[in-house]
């Protein structure tokens, strides 16, 4: 299962239309293709597949982070590991 979890943005690049986005401490490049608000620096988007979706609400944002670290702490180690493999595995462009 993919899940949509708040990304903050960390840099721009408007020649390619993408952005390095840091996703509980994981960097990672999505496109800004399909995203139809302004986005920058510091803002929290929701990645689907590679694009960011959406801009979000910085408080909802961190709520919902908090809500995300407690449910990691909560796993059993061989839950946390395979939803770590489950999300590398998530189908992406």
């Amino acid at each position: 299962m993919c899940l949509s979890i708040p990304s903050k943005i960390k840099s721009i690049n408007k020649e390619s239309n993408t952005c390095i986005v840091d996703t509980m401490g994981v960097e990672r490049s999505a496109s800004l293709d399909l995203i139809d608000q302004e986005v920058v620096i510091g803002d929290y988007v929701l990645i689907h597949i590679g694009f960011a979706m959406n801009k979000i609400d910085e408080d909802d944002a961190k709520e919902s982070l908090k809500v995300y670290k407690e449910i990691i702490e909560k796993m059993e180690e061989q839950d946390r590991l395979q939803a770590i493999e489950d999300a590398e595995n998530c189908p992406s462009r």
